[in-house]
């Protein structure tokens, strides 16, 4: 390995808040690369937010002390081994980018206004949730929210898109707070 420092820029398919972000990525890849690139050190992190506030993606960036291609190459083995979204891709100062990510994602968007008031009333958000935990199974896990006035949406990873839109179908499909509800791939 030669004392050579370059920047490492980390963007991440995952629409994940700061709290999240630090606990999946952020925290977990500072420390990894204090233990395997000495000298290493993250600078930044941050989300990336569409117009309206809904996380689209994240990136983390870190100052690296070793060969460029090699601190690549462990980065992308890491990141992939804690399942960093498909469509993910790391950056080191001149080589091409590298595309990466081992799991799939969906995002649920819930009606949060448009349904008839007893439905909220007599239904618990978090009894859904922990029913979404449920049936999800070991398909895939719940990683971060958004909420607005309007829309409550919630961000599943896993392994696939198409074995969690299956765990969840019987759910989405009868349970009162899921009507209206759309569930689209984001990674």
């Amino acid at each position: 390995m030669t004392g050579t420092t370059s920047a490492l820029e980390v963007r991440i398919n995952a629409r994940l808040h700061a709290v999240q972000r630090g606990d999946r990525y952020e925290d977990p890849l500072a420390f990894w690369l204090e233990e395997h690139f000495p000298g290493s050190r993250v600078t930044a992190a941050g989300t990336l937010l569409s117009p309206d506030g809904e996380p689209v993606s994240c990136a983390v960036r870190a100052e690296v002390v070793g060969d460029p291609a090699e601190v690549r190459d462990a980065v992308v083995a890491f990141l992939e081994d804690v399942g960093t979204p498909r469509g993910s891709a790391v950056l080191v100062d001149e080589l091409e980018p590298r595309e990466f990510g081992t799991t799939e994602g969906l995002a649920l968007y819930l009606d949060g206004a448009g349904l008839p008031p007893e439905v909220y009333a007599e239904n618990d958000v978090n009894e859904f949730l922990d029913d979404l935990h449920e049936a999800l199974g070991g398909t895939g896990a719940l990683q971060s929210f958004w909420e607005t006035a309007d829309t409550t949406a919630v961000y599943l990873y896993g392994a696939s898109a198409d074995a969690m839109r299956s765990a969840v179908g019987e759910l989405l499909a009868t349970h009162p707070l899921a009507r209206n509800s759309r569930l689209e791939q984001i990674a």
